[in-house]
């Protein structure tokens, strides 16, 4: 089953409750957790993940947390997926060339179309339509 990784569905869940928030407000990796039930622990470096990776924008001090960097709303949905987990693909073999089977592989090359489809339409969908 293909599926979101967690990482990806509480980042998702983080960054549109920071989009629904007052414009210029800063949300706590505390707060989000709180507000849904998600483990501090966890959503805590997955928001420090997205701030090294220029997704949030972190800020310092007793009422620090986190923003939304202004250009993600345009970042496509693979764009954000890949910053966060790595290329996309449903099968080993699209990254991994080092399969004992590839010579003799019969469903490569229609998994590759599979891969080629999902990619295309996680192009045509933003960041900005999940979090809106």
């Amino acid at each position: 089953m293909l599926k979101l990784t967690r990482k990806a569905e509480y980042a998702l869940m983080a960054m549109r409750h920071m989009r629904s928030s007052d414009p210029g407000n800063v949300s706590s990796a505390k707060e989000i957790s709180e507000r849904y039930h998600l483990p501090h622990p966890l959503l805590a470096k997955i928001m420090q993940e997205l701030a090294k990776k220029r997704i949030l924008k972190p800020f310092q001090g007793a009422r620090g947390g986190y923003m939304l960097e202004t250009d993600v709303e345009n970042m496509s949905l693979r764009e954000f997926f890949e910053r966060l987990e790595g290329p996309l693909g449903i099968m080993d073999c699209h990254f991994d060339s080092n399969c004992s089977v590839l010579e003799n592989c019969n469903i490569r090359s229609p998994i590759e179309r599979i891969n080629v489809s999902m990619r295309n339409m996680l192009d045509n969908m933003t960041v900005y339509d999940i979090t809106r």
